[in-house]
Parts: C-alpha cells; structure tokens; sequence
C-alpha cells in the first residue's frame, strides 16, 4: 500500500482539505448524503454498510503502514537541546580558536553575514574555549571534559560537525528543525513519520513528548503539531507529576461501566456524521476517544517505573525514581519504544550561552551538560542490551549552535550560529565511530560535506524506509513535505 495519501483539494471548496466533491447544480445532494438521511428502506441499509466501512477506515489512523522500501530503523527518539549547545565546547576541537583568542575575527568570515545580536560592523572578537579536549574510541575523536559519559560510547555515535541552517532566532530555528520550515502550521517530523508508518503501539499514542528544565521550549506546542495532517498525528505531552495527560483518570462518580456506554455512544454518534461529511477529524475524534480509554490503563503503567532495577537507575544517574528530570524523561523514552511507540521527543530547556547571569560559559554550561550527559549516554548504552538500538535512532542537537566569536555582557557567552554547528545519532543504521563533515580553523563554517536540516531529515526518514520526496500530502493545491521543495539529499556516508 502507497503511503503517499495525498489529499487532492478543491481550490473553491470551504473546507481546503476535504475530497473534491463535483456536484449537479440543480441537485446539491450526494449519493451519500442522500442515503445518509433516508431513514427506511434502501436507505437505512446504505447507511448502515457505509457506517461498517467507516468502523473499519476509523478504528485507528495510527494502525502499522508499509514503508516505501525496507527499512533500517523503525523508531525515533530525539534528544531536542533547546537553545542551541555550544559546538566549541563540547565536540569542535579548535586549538587554532584558542591560539587567536582576542583577536579579531578574520571580515571574509562574518561579510554579508547576519547574527542574532550582533553584525558584521559590530562584531565581538574570537573567542577560545576553556574547556580541555581529549581523544577517545577507536577515531581518537575529540570531545570535551563537559561530556565525559558520551565520550564513553563515541564509538557507538555518528557525529556530524557541519549541520546547517536557515533561521538564527530560537523559536523560528525550532520550528525549522522540528518541521523543516520557520513558519507556523507545518507538520513537525514526529507528524510526518507515524503519518507515514503509523504505530506499533496500540495503547499509547504514536508520538509522544517529555520535557525537562526551568520551562518549556520557545514555540511550545507548534513544535510538535500535526499541522495540516490530520491531528492523530500530532505530539502527545506526557506530565512526570500528577496524571501523565490532563483529565485522563475517570472521574470517581462514574464507574468503568458507565464510562464505556459514554464513549460507545460518542463513537456512534462521531461515526454517522463521519458517514455524512468524510471529514478525517472525525475519525481522530473517535481514535482519540478509545485511545484515551486504553490509556487511563497503559499510561499510569509506563510511568510507573518501580519495577526497573536499581542497577538501570544508576545507570541513568537517577536519584529518586518519581523525580521529574531529564534522566527519568530518557528512562521514559526507553520504555516507550519497547511498547512500541514510534516518535519519542524529549525537549530539554535553556541551552543558551549568551553570557547573561544564568547563560554563561563558565558556570551555566557545565551545569547543563551535566544534567544531560549521563542519561543520554545511558540511554543508548540500555537501548544497545536490550536490543532496541538497532531498530532505534537517536538523534542529539539543538536547533542552531554557537560563534567562534564572543559575546560580553555580565559574563562571557557565544552567540546564535547557523553556519556549523554538531549533531550526533545513534543506532537505526548509522555508522557507528564515525566523524562527518569538516569546519575551518574557528569552527565558522563546513570546508568539506555541509549537512543541511533538509539533509538531515531526509536521512533519517530514508533509514525508516520512507523517500522523502514521496511522503507529502497536497493542501491548497500545493503538494507539502518535511523537506520542503529546495533539493535535499539523503547522506549515504554516514550510512552502515
């Protein structure tokens, strides 16, 4: 079965994503219509064999689909460090930066270019690291002392040094990185990929977010939208405290019993007006009915992590199984891969090193990459012995990196960077130990392989056994993909 379910449009119809309807002027009722309102005979029974077949179509948009061609991976968990980590001080070994600190930055690198807090006429000089780098695996690759646990499993990630960008504004640069434009209403990739393969998990939904840190991510929710698909596709928060979703548990005046007739009921009533109209959001507002009924049990399950060993919470660094934290988000991660949901987003906050009180180099930036380094380890590391990292990609980065020139205010920060910046992954048919890629002597831009988002995406869509070009859906008359309509390539180098 194609997964390319293009919706094809009526540029004059009200309703822009709804199948093209050509009607006799001198008579506006459908067939089906016709028969949906006939209630004897022949259109009792016509309504009744359209509902049997809209039972079936609207059991479960997210049930398993085919891939385009067969596939590496079949999971996605990405790691989202929001506000953009400094490459320089933690994988971009740059002993020629540290040499030239405090000089001026050569005009051919910063002319023409556009910073978000600073131009070419105003720019700080360069700026060396203070952190100390070793080599580590079989490469001899460089990381810093600030990542001590991923320079540990270096031989299991793929490291991509020349990642590049559009947009060097955090919202907009997320909303790039999450759904391949800058601009609101586009699907985020978590859409796109159970759009495309549906999910394995039938009790929990197919793309489901955790977050960590002192707030949520500049852009919230568009971040993972369903945009214009259908909103079965869209990105499912799960909470640490208190119910995993809002409103989940049943109220205590009600018992299962009731519960059930209620939602029967809904069904029935969603399901006729599904038979009249054809709208797909009717069948997302009856997926997520039984969903959620499945989910009050399987839910309070997954978060529930009393039942994993003492040796797996050290191994994520957790100090209190029912704390919220980045490392029991990536437990969490783990956990729903193995009951098979498909796109796991973790959102960890307040990445960025402009050099006010709390976004330094010096203080903010080890505090932070100590939270994240021993839980993204680990959860490659558990992945790995469980069997899971193979079918499974990891995806670390955040939405742009940092200048190889400094940025004074109270203390010393980088600022926002599109040019170059790095990002690693795991598992689902990566090569394993290899570096990509090549910047210059400060780390501002690729000398060799510049890996676009579009690159990316469609890399990693490729693993999933999806072409990039072929998962698009038309809206307003325009055919829409993750990876826009600019030439992308998927990077075969980086592939085992």
């Amino acid at each position: 079965m194609s997964i390319r379910r293009t919706k094809r449009s009526n540029e004059n119809s009200r309703d822009p994503v709804s199948p093209t309807l050509k009607l006799d002027p001198l008579h506006a009722e459908t067939r089906r219509h016709f028969f949906s309102r006939c209630g004897i005979g022949v259109g009792s029974m016509a309504l009744a064999s359209l509902m049997n077949q809209s039972v079936s179509a609207a059991a479960n948009p997210l049930t398993p689909k085919q891939p385009h061609f067969p596939a590496k991976a079949k999971n996605v968990i990405f790691l989202f460090m929001a506000g953009g980590p400094s490459q320089l001080e933690t994988f971009e070994y740059k002993p020629e930066l540290t040499k030239r600190s405090g000089q001026p930055i050569p005009a051919s690198f910063v002319e023409g270019k556009r910073f978000a807090f600073m131009d070419s006429s105003h720019r700080n000089d360069l700026l060396g690291t203070k952190r100390s780098f070793s080599q580590y695996g079989e490469n001899g690759t460089w990381v810093s002392d600030l990542l001590p646990h991923a320079a540990n499993i270096i031989d299991e990630l793929t490291l991509v040094k020349t990642c590049k960008t559009d947009l060097f504004n955090h919202a907009p640069a997320k909303f790039f990185m999450n759904t391949g434009s800058g601009l609101f209403g586009r699907p985020s990739m978590g859409a796109w990929i159970t759009y495309g393969l549906g999910s394995e998990c039938n009790d929990l939904p197919g793309f489901v977010v955790l977050q960590s840190g002192p707030r949520g991510p500049r852009g919230g929710a568009v971040l993972w939208s369903s945009g214009i698909l259908p909103t079965t596709y869209q990105g499912v928060p799960l909470r640490n405290q208190g119910d995993p979703i809002l409103n989940l548990s049943t109220p205590q005046i009600a018992t299962e019993a009731q519960q059930r007739q209620v939602v029967d009921a809904v069904r029935q009533l969603n399901l006729k007006r599904l038979v009249e109209t054809g709208d797909q959001e009717i069948a997302t507002r009856i997926n997520a009915y039984e969903l959620a009924y499945k989910m009050q049990t399987a839910a309070p399950e997954l978060m529930d992590t009393a039942g994993e060993t003492q040796e797996t919470l050290d191994l994520y660094g957790i100090q209190d199984a029912n704390e919220s934290s980045y490392a029991r988000n990536c437990l969490l991660a783990r956990r729903l891969i193995e009951r098979g949901v498909r796109f796991v987003q973790l959102y960890h906050t307040n990445w960025d090193h402009h050099g006010g009180p709390s976004e330094n180099l010096e203080k903010h930036l080890p505090d932070i990459c100590h939270e994240i380094d021993q839980p993204s380890a680990a959860l490659v590391m558990d992945l790995k012995r469980r069997g899971l990292l193979e079918d499974t990609i990891v995806i670390w980065g955040g939405e742009f990196g940092r200048t190889p020139m400094g940025e004074v205010r109270e203390t010393t920060g980088r600022n926002h960077h599109i040019d170059a910046f790095t990002m690693w992954l795991a598992g689902g048919g990566f090569k394993p130990g290899m570096v990509f890629g090549e910047t210059d002597e400060f780390g501002f831009g690729p000398i060799t392989d510049p890996v676009h988002v579009h690159d990316l995406h469609a890399t990693i869509l490729h693993q999933l056994g999806l072409n990039h070009e072929q998962l698009s859906v038309r809206y307003q008359g325009l055919d829409f993909r993750l990876t826009g309509v600019e030439p992308s390539r998927v990077v075969q180098e980086i592939l085992a």
